[in-house]
């Protein structure tokens, strides 16, 4: 796990304002890629991403080709994202939750690492990679019994060490020629990931969801996340709507800075720390 460094003075002293600030208060948590950065799996925005060109769904379906691209890549990133492990931020989280200080946590990310770390009420905007569905019949199948069909159709395959995973699991692998593609292993229709594509919507219930979260609470942090999907500014603009103080934690610039009551421009992992050790009066 990484090793945390001490915020440096200015990133103290808002998080002191910060901790003023959540006080007291059920809060709720809005997270991005950058939550999970120090977990192994890069952002999209920050510095060093790759630069990446996503997949549509309109691209995955059309064709088989992209298809057979998409799985040899989701698969690499399925078992990258398996072996990394819940980070300092995703623990503090968790414990907030179980202090009865955080009301749940919305997440961008699919890599599945909040609930690993143990908070229980999380919302997945974009889905998952745990799980894996059938887009004729329904059937949903769970992510590892899918990897052993796909690497016993192609025992070829290995995760390269130099791989070049996105936030989205799907990586960029040097060839995708003679790949064996999973069917559906009940009517032998296309699979597609548990996740919400590039140019797909989220599903309305899925966002309710989410507002709810956010609309019963008494604040909301941000942490991780630039807010430049939509989803993510459209829920800092409910709780804006309802006076609740919102504390913005990320590196760099936010679409929603100047409407922070806080904004902590520096890692989410020693942040969060700070902040759950400051509201519970323990260290994570």
């Amino acid at each position: 796990m990484t090793t945390l460094l001490p915020p440096d003075a200015h990133a103290t002293d808002a998080i002191a304002r910060a901790i003023e600030v959540l006080s007291g208060r059920r809060v709720a948590v809005l997270t991005g890629a950058g939550v999970s950065t120090d977990s192994g799996i890069p952002d999209y925005r920050g510095k060093g991403a790759p630069v990446r060109t996503p997949m549509t769904a309109q691209q995955f379906l059309a064709s088989e080709q992209a298809r057979r691209r998409y799985w040899v890549g989701s698969h690499l990133g399925w078992r990258t994202f398996a072996a990394s492990e819940p980070n300092a931020g995703h623990l503090a989280l968790a414990d907030l939750e179980r202090a009865g200080v955080v009301n749940g946590v919305v997440t961008q990310n699919v890599d599945g690492l909040h609930l690993r770390a143990g908070s229980h009420r999380v919302v997945e905007l974009h889905g998952t990679m745990r799980r894996v569905f059938c887009i004729h019949c329904g059937q949903v199948f769970d992510r590892r019994d899918l990897a052993e069909r796909v690497e016993a159709a192609n025992p070829w395959i290995t995760v390269p060490d130099n791989i070049k995973l996105g936030p989205d699991g799907d990586a960029l692998p040097e060839s995708s020629d003679g790949f064996v593609i999973p069917e559906c292993s009940i009517c032998g229709s296309v699979l597609k990931p548990d996740v919400v594509f590039f140019g797909e919507y989220i599903p309305p219930e899925k966002f309710s969801e989410a507002e709810r979260i956010v609309t019963s609470s008494e604040a909301l942090i941000v942490a991780g996340s630039s807010l430049v999907v939509n989803s993510g500014i459209r829920l800092v603009e409910r709780a804006r709507r309802r006076k609740l103080p919102v504390v913005i934690i990320n590196r760099g610039d936010t679409r929603a800075d100047r409407k922070a009551a806080v904004k902590i421009n520096a890692g989410t992992s020693e942040v969060l720390a700070a902040l759950a050790k400051g509201l519970t009066g323990t260290a994570t």
